[in-house]
């Protein structure tokens, strides 16, 4: 199964009351009550249990026994935290509300490509709290301008909800299948004027085919196929790429950024090949974001299964013209 073909957990005004009753009483009720509604949840999705016991088993076998053991208990401690990842990302977005102690490491390299009025692309995943990355763009840079790539409506709902809770964000998200060469277009005269164009690296978009260019890379002991789209992009708008990663330990939040490449070219032919040494890059960082927090990484379905309707990978003898 895609991951685009399962419901997302809640919904607009679902979120609105869980930041209701946060606003009220605090993270304790807000806990209470994602206690008593999270077990329903885990035990009616079977699916998005397999999937999380799934991915402890893979992350235990490659820690050598050092992080959390598969099991009802560990899976159950996986939801929660996605559960409390949902109120972060809201409280990261509220103007009115205290603001958690955050660290930033690595914003030098993205600092002195916004001095020089240059743009970039940041290749992230489904983990931590992305939201709070937008939310301190100004605070790292006074310039910065994010534009978010994302392949769903889901995604639109929920920044609609942010919005309403700070509407100064200056933050734009582009719903794309496929990137076209409009899309393409927009996207470099933004990187142009010095924004930086956000897209995940971790999970494979659906085409208007129903089709998904992607490359296989082993990810915790296994090969799982993700998209070689951020990677051509990057190469079609040839300015630099970043990964950036997000985590959270006690109240305080921790956002990383590392360098991948200042340019990406891809040829023609063998375009697979000169692609995966970014690709693997991209894994290894995300494999130790996992590893270093176990609980933080958010994609409930079978991750390591190939999606129906699935497109063979991208071939070295021809070029794809799906971009994400």
């Amino acid at each position: 199964m895609h991951w685009a073909a399962m419901k997302e957990a809640g919904f607009a005004g679902g979120l609105r009351f869980l930041f209701w009753i946060y606003r009220r009483g605090g993270m304790w009720p807000f806990r209470v009550l994602l206690f008593l509604v999270m077990p329903w949840y885990f035990l009616t999705n079977t699916l998005a249990r397999r999937a999380s016991l799934e991915y402890l088993a893979r992350l235990y076998e490659t820690s050598g026994g050092s992080t959390p053991a598969p099991g009802w208990r560990n899976s159950f401690r996986h939801f929660m935290s996605f559960g409390e990842n949902i109120l972060d990302k809201l409280v990261a977005a509220d103007t009115r509300g205290a603001r958690q102690p955050y660290h930033v490491k690595g914003v030098e390299h993205v600092d002195r490509l916004l001095d020089a009025g240059r743009g970039g692309i940041i290749i992230t995943a489904h983990f931590g709290n992305l939201e709070l990355c937008r939310r301190l763009s100004h605070k790292v840079h006074a310039t910065a301008r994010l534009t978010v790539l994302v392949h769903t409506h889901h995604a639109e709902r929920f920044n609609r909800v942010l919005k309403s809770l700070d509407p100064e964000q200056d933050v734009d998200l582009v719903q794309v299948d496929n990137i076209s060469a409009a899309t393409a277009m927009l996207l470099s005269e933004r990187i142009a004027a010095g924004g930086l164009v956000i897209i995940t690296g971790d999970r494979i978009p659906i085409t208007p085919g129903n089709s998904s260019a992607t490359l296989t890379a082993s990810f915790l002991g296994k090969e799982a196929h993700f998209p070689s789209g951020p990677y051509i992009l990057a190469a079609v708008l040839a300015c630099p790429v970043y990964m950036l990663f997000s985590s959270s330990a006690g109240n305080a939040f921790f956002v990383t950024m590392r360098p991948l490449a200042e340019r990406i070219v891809l040829p023609r032919r063998a375009r697979a090949a000169a692609i995966r040494p970014y690709l693997e890059t991209y894994v290894d960082a995300l494999t130790r974001e996992c590893l270093e927090h176990p609980l933080q990484w958010f994609n409930f379905f079978p991750f390591w299964q190939a999606p129906r309707h699935h497109q063979e990978p991208v071939k070295d003898e021809k070029s794809t013209k799906s971009l994400a």
